[in-house]
């Protein structure tokens, strides 16, 4: 009789990395599709900060929230982007521990909050503006004003909005504690209020803190309408000590909070790389320089004309400032002196005759329309004199005769421009540099004070002129700019109804990022070709881009063009050596290769690889987790079971609190199984399956464990359960096939052994397995079936070609069976077993008068 050799492998346990997608930012507008790993881009950050966020899920302690950044990386790391937004964080776990990943809870905080930050603008116009419909329009301008888009429609977003809805209470604040300074002992909470708001705006996002030096402007150059040269004396004399002491408390507050906030980060600023913001980069100090100074300019046109918009504005979308001679140079210097000439008209020197409340006065003395206004500061030896008289607040009236007093329209120019420019500092590359080349979430606060400048000067013009045509022209134009603003704004939210739309909108502007994540997004959709189209499209504009690389490999590799892929990892590791992903996936595709030691070193080469300076910690603990989990398997397929425990248990101290662990804790068991290390084998079994309940493999792995010690009830009801939770899965039926094989249950082992084959008839593990189970029950009929499929899947392996050939001399069919030995016999010419098998074979050929290929 022949000999048939069975082959039953181990339970397979495959772990490949996933996608990685550009840097940036979002969820989308209504729909959460949560992007690939690292990224600037709109849905990527949304995918940190969010879905893959370990301080959003419930077993994470809460007080993590204040050590780690808006990613979730630890802030005193190297590789931490520094941003310290832990409020932010909170409402994101409350809306996670309500919703979970539902994007419309996350959406509707959104909405409600910008609802919220609207109210509060309006409110604060009317203080400045008045009662009349110059405050509805500066607050409907805000509310509609496209530039926010991105701040509300992107969840990451909500850090923006939320650090203005504190920014706004803060300055409300402090504009109540200017108005009953020296009558009310409430002024002081007022100043408290001021500074835990400003506190809280910081800690929602890090220019929060500058409404601090916008409420000084407001005191001295508004409340008080100090011009510049009257800064100095009223110090030197020590006149009003009330001001001076707000005004230094506040400073005393704001350096404070800065300095908690250096000290709390590490005391280093973060770093970013050349893709991010290019110009930081640049080794030229002049292309540094004109671009920095160019940025600003950029920025006030986004708010003035928003008609280009886009997700992400790294790398070339801004183009370097490179010589004196580029033509952009002219919009820099029409800027800056259009912002001096606006300084210069807040603060000059008071005028014999001034437009206040819509009217004019002469050296603050009341006019006919019966409003009042005062001088800008009375000189003498008195105190000097805040701009509302008898201390009034802005806005409230003191008696029946006097009516409510505004702030001159010079005041509300000054208090604009700081408004305008002072949270805008913080971005613009001065004191550090930045990650990012233009944020439009960034401009959500400064655009206050662009609506509030425009709403003024609107409200100026219509005042100056005569004639009620130009008084209806200059309205009706105002009114008809914020429904421009209101329609461009519907317009750009219908492109973040979805990744796709969004990033295909973005492809005028940076074109290699954008056709990068619209690669990502087709491939999701199985539109593989677009997908591949979409990546080289992105490497033709930047092809030096480690992510790009590594998903067109990515992308290669899943559509078993392997020696592309490999080439494609080449590029992104040369690109970018630290890519832990692209190590793992080169070495999976070696080690399936039979290029075994190529794959060893691979993997080991990815596990020294250290998280310093990595934007994403994190993810690359993971990949380097998986790496060390494959070299470890490497090891278990070539009997080294000691070195693979080994390498196990370094991927178990490295691994990151978000690794799933089952199945390398499964394979751990399977090691000390084979070491027969039988109780250890059973506790790191269990481990799998309590760190994951429903894992199929380690039930199977565990219930051989029991099978072999004797517990064979147990062991047949995890075999049962893993067919319950995968009633789809081949493996499972095989392996529960060999079970009731082992204990003599023929037929029922030969009835799972087709079930096996039957779902996974592309499998060549269970094929040839249940072929084998299926001839120990003696049906050699279907066992030669399944040998044979078994066969075609892997036509040069000898195993399976001496099985074919041995169920066929089983069954009568010689000449096959000689054929499939002689094959066998040529792939491993010294098989004994196949040469045993054929001399028998040419015996029964010769008795029967069979010609053979010996004679």
């Amino acid at each position: 009789m022949p000999i048939l050799r069975p082959y039953i492998s181990l339970v397979p346990e495959i772990c490949i990395s996933s996608h990685h997608a550009i840097e940036g930012q979002l969820f989308d507008n209504f729909f959460v599709k949560l992007l690939l790993r690292d990224g600037n881009s709109a849905f990527i950050l949304q995918s940190r900060a969010i879905k893959t966020n370990q301080d959003l899920l419930p077993e994470t302690p809460w007080t993590h929230i204040f050590y780690n950044d808006f990613w979730g990386t630890l802030l005193t790391h190297s590789g931490s982007h520094k941003s310290y937004r832990p409020l932010c964080t909170l409402s994101f776990r409350l809306n996670h521990a309500i919703g979970g990943l539902n994007p419309w809870s996350y959406h509707l905080v959104n909405v409600l909050l910008h609802a919220a930050v609207t109210g509060l603008f309006t409110n604060f116009s009317k203080i400045l503006l008045g009662d009349g419909y110059w405050t509805f329009m500066a607050g409907l301008m805000f509310a509609s004003h496209p530039i926010h888009t991105e701040a509300v429609a992107g969840i990451v977003g909500r850090a923006d909005v939320g650090a203005s809805f504190f920014f706004l209470l803060s300055l409300l604040c402090y504009m109540k504690h200017c108005s009953t300074r020296g009558s009310s002992a409430r002024t002081w909470g007022w100043f408290l209020g001021t500074g835990m708001c400003a506190g809280c705006s910081m800690l929602w996002k890090e220019q929060g803190v500058t409404v601090l030096a916008v409420s000084a402007v407001y005191d001295v150059f508004v409340f008080h309408r100090l011009k510049m040269k009257q800064i100095l004396p009223t110090i030197y004399k020590r006149k009003n000590l009330s001001l001076f002491l707000s005004i230094s408390l506040l400073t005393f507050w704001g350096t404070s909070l800065l300095g908690a906030r250096l000290y709390w980060m590490g005391n280093k600023p973060p770093s970013f790389s050349n893709s991010d913001n290019p110009a930081a980069d640049s080794d030229s100090l002049l292309a540094r320089t004109l671009t920095f100074f160019y940025l600003p300019t950029k920025n006030l046109w986004l708010l003035l004309c928003p008609d280009t918009l886009s997700f992400d504005w790294s790398m070339d979308a801004v183009p370097l400032l490179k010589t004196i001679s580029d033509w952009r140079n002219l919009h820099t210097v029409a800027f800056y002196t259009g912002l001096l000439l606006l300084a210069y008209f807040g603060l000059k020197s008071p005028s014999i005759e001034r437009e206040c409340n819509g009217k004019f006065v002469t050296n603050g003395k009341q006019n006919a329309n019966g409003h009042s206004c005062h001088s800008e500061v009375e000189y003498g030896n008195s105190e000097i004199k805040p701009s509302f008289a008898s201390k009034v607040e802005n806005g409230i009236r003191n008696n029946a005769s006097q009516r409510t007093q505004l702030p001159s329209t010079e005041n509300i120019v000054v208090l604009s421009l700081s408004l305008l420019i002072i949270p805008f500092v913080p971005a613009t590359n001065l004191f550090f540099y930045v990650g990012f080349v233009i944020a439009e979430r960034v401009l959500y606060i400064p655009s206050m004070g662009f609506c509030l400048l425009i709403t003024v000067g609107a409200r100026a013009l219509y005042v100056k002129v005569q004639k009620r045509f130009l008084k209806s022209l200059i309205f009706y134009a105002t009114a008809a700019l914020i429904v421009f603003y209101g329609l461009k704004t519907a317009i750009r939210n219908g492109d973040w109804q979805n990744e796709e739309m969004l990033y295909r909108s973005g492809i005028k502007v940076n074109p290699a990022k954008a056709w990068g994540n619209l690669g990502n997004v087709l491939k999701s959709q199985s539109k593989i070709s677009e997908a591949e189209s979409a990546y080289r499209n992105a490497l033709y504009y930047r092809s030096n881009m480690a992510d790009m690389l590594y998903n067109l490999g990515l992308l290669l590799q899943e559509n078993s063009r392997f020696a592309e892929a490999l080439h494609y990892y080449k590029l992104a590791i040369g690109s970018r050596p630290t890519l832990a992903s692209a190590y793992l996936n080169t070495g999976i595709i070696l080690m399936n290769q039979g290029k075994s030691e190529e794959a060893r070193r691979t993997f080991l080469k990815c596990s020294e690889i250290p998280d310093e300076n990595l934007k994403d910690p994190h993810a690359h603990k993971s990949s380097v987790t998986s790496c060390l989990y494959n070299l470890g398997k490497l090891y278990h397929e070539q009997g080294h079971y000691e070195d693979a425990l080994s390498v196990y248990k370094e991927a178990i101290q490295k691994m990151p609190r978000q690794f799933a662990p089952q199945s390398l804790y499964n394979m751990m068991g399977e090691a000390y199984m084979r070491l027969s290390m039988l109780p250890e084998a059973e506790h790191w079994y269990m481990e799998s399956l309590r760190s994951k309940t429903d894992h199929i493999p380690a039930h199977l792995t565990y219930g051989k464990l029991l099978a072999l010690t004797g517990r064979k009830s147990e062991a047949e009801k995890f075999f049962l359960k893993a067919i319950e939770l995968d009633p789809t899965k081949g493996n499972c039926y095989m392996h529960y096939g060999q079970f009731l094989l082992e204990e003599a249950r023929l037929i029922e082992a030969a009835e799972m052994a087709k079930k096996a084959a039957e779902l996974d008839s592309t499998e060549f593990d269970v094929v040839f397995n249940a072929a084998h189970m299926l001839r120990q029950a003696s049906l050699n009929e279907a066992a030669e079936k399944y040998y044979d499929l078994a066969a075609r899947l892997r036509p040069n392996y000898p195993a399976a070609l001496m099985n074919l050939g041995a169920i066929l001399h089983l069954n009568g069919r010689l000449q096959k069976a000689e054929a499939n030995y002689l094959r066998a016999l040529q792939l491993k010419p010294d098989d004994i077993i196949t040469q045993s098998n054929l001399r028998k074979l040419w015996n029964i050929m010769e008795k029967q008068g069979l010609k053979t290929s010996k004679t």
